[in-house]
């Protein structure tokens, strides 16, 4: 293995970290109100009108304005954010619970729209359009080519709910061109991935961002799983960088007694808000595991404070995030807008889990290089917490603020011989690619397989093992799998589960392995 994949982890980490950029918002914009003019703002406008007016060369001052209030920001805090005009529609598009489309689970595979999966009982999956198409002309437009990007390619898919566009598709396992008329609908954007049992009395739910539509997902899963005999439950928020506040306290009033604190927030003027429980808990006695790690973040850490702060359930994992500050949309004028931090929250014993950002916003969102490097992802006692944050729950438990929810159970970091660079590549969208490509070649000898066929092919084989290692190389990728063979394997079979029966069968595979889940079944 090549030196610098050494250091893998930390670069698809930092891509992972982009995630909790906008942070924990409160669930509401503020529209752009006139504020108080003064010197310096009046200062700030007469310079972009004498550039407008005076200035010998021709300058789009519009990013001139958009330069200096980023560079406004970058003086505050790493979660107050400018959001230009044209990136509003797809930050709030990711917030919202749904969306108007054909219907499609695709990605660009070499410079063609390729279908991996029509959504269940969609329009595309009604009209016929099956895993592997190319999606060539929406109408008579392209959206194929080097110089096609996905501004473009949304905009011509997206539309009015109930409108028609013809696609002309191309169908390799058939050689054939063909057009096809699909109807628009609204298609749910989901943000709880599955809702599963266990074994006969745990549940599992994973719920992967804190969006709009979260809590009646979330719900709708939980009451599935009692239906199903679930008496306990996991609820996994690996990897989920937040979102929402209220949907995180939706979420822990399923778990917690009337008139349990959840979370409190405090804004510069020291105004206080607290947040209770209800009487609607439909979860409040049966056993509670929260899976987090370091990409779990805001909303997610809302969660599992409450959840420890109270007693409530158990942590498990490595500590989490640590953002501890609070975001409010305030829209200006000209379709942008800033989310701003209004306040900090604290979690019900008082902790504020805001790590330090003194450093810059730089060192902040890489502070996962030094928890690589100091060991935390491996040995609990490397988690440096200062004694001065020390808190304790109502039961006598010492739980700690500054930096992150501290698990009560620690896992760590899932590695085989060493290479932890192979679980986070397994769990990488190269693996997605692969997996299409593979499929691609040879569609036709998984048709009308069984699942548990399909499991026995795969486990017969090492050609997907081998073709993978290649396939890496070919990428620049010169990693050893030999060694991690098992792993490498499991997540293969669950991308192939994946794309060929759908999300539940991937966490079918996975999940029963995971280290933190094994951890769960110890403590039981």
């Amino acid at each position: 293995m090549k030196k610098d994949n050494i250091y893998l982890p930390i670069l698809i980490f930092s891509t992972l970290a982009l995630g909790v950029l906008l942070g924990t918002l409160l669930n509401f914009p503020v529209p752009g109100a006139g504020m108080t003019q003064n010197a310096h703002k009046d200062k700030l406008n007469k310079l972009i009108d004498f550039i407008d007016n005076e200035y010998v060369d021709s300058v789009n001052t519009d990013s001139i304005v958009d330069l200096t209030v980023n560079n406004i920001l970058d003086k505050l805090d790493p979660h107050s954010v400018y959001i230009a005009q044209n990136e509003m529609e797809e930050v709030s598009q990711s917030m919202k619970g749904d969306f108007v489309g054909i219907g499609i689970n695709f990605f660009m595979y070499k410079d063609t729209v390729s279908v991996i999966k029509p959504v269940e009982g969609r329009s595309s999956e009604k009209a016929g359009i099956k895993a592997g198409d190319r999606i060539l002309y929406a109408g008579k437009d392209k959206i194929f080519g080097k110089k096609f990007n996905s501004d473009s390619l949304f905009s011509k898919l997206k539309g009015k709910e109930g409108s028609e566009v013809e696609l002309t598709i191309y169908r390799k396992t058939e050689h054939k061109t063909f057009k096809v008329k699909v109807k628009r609908d609204v298609v749910a954007l989901k943000s709880v991935d599955v809702a599963m049992m266990l074994n006969k009395t745990l549940g599992y739910i994973k719920v992967n961002r804190f969006a709009e539509t979260t809590y009646g997902e979330f719900h709708d899963g939980l009451v599935k799983l009692k239906k199903l005999g679930a008496t306990s439950l996991v609820v996994d928020l690996r990897d989920n960088g937040g979102g929402y506040l209220e949907k995180a306290v939706e979420m822990a009033d399923d778990f917690l007694k009337d008139k349990q604190l959840i979370v409190f927030t405090k804004n510069k003027k020291g105004r206080i808000d607290k947040t209770f429980a209800t009487e609607k808990g439909s979860f409040e006695n049966g056993k509670l595991y929260v899976l987090i790690n370091e990409n779990s973040a805001s909303a997610s850490e809302i969660f599992a404070g409450a959840i420890q702060d109270n007693d409530r359930g158990t942590i498990v994992g490595r500590r989490s995030f640590g953002k501890g500050l609070v975001q409010r949309e305030m829209a200006f004028g000209d379709g942008s807008a800033v989310r701003l931090t209004v306040a900090r929250y604290y979690t019900p014993t008082g902790r504020s889990i805001q790590k330090s950002y003194k450093k810059g916003k730089e060192a902040y969102f890489k502070e996962f290089d030094h928890r690589f490097e100091t060991g935390e992802l491996y040995k609990k006692d490397s988690i440096k917490i200062a004694d001065t944050l020390k808190f304790k729950t109502p039961k006598g438990r010492i739980v700690y603020g500054g930096g992150g929810i501290v698990p009560d159970i620690f896992v760590p970091l899932e590695t085989e011989h060493g290479l932890e660079s192979i679980g986070y590549i397994m769990q990488s969208g190269i693996v997605g690619n692969f997996v299409f490509e593979q499929l691609e070649k040879d569609r036709k000898s998984f048709n009308g397989l069984t699942f548990e066929q399909f499991l026995t092919k795969m486990n017969a084989t090492d050609v997907y093992f081998k073709n993978f290692a290649n396939y890496l190389y070919r990428e620049g990728l010169t990693l050893k799998l030999d060694h991690s063979k098992s792993l490498v394997k499991r997540y293969l079979n669950a991308e192939f589960a994946k794309q060929l029966y759908g999300e539940e069968k991937y966490y079918e595979i996975t999940l029963k392995e995971d280290a933190m889940l094994k951890a769960v079944e110890e403590i039981k």
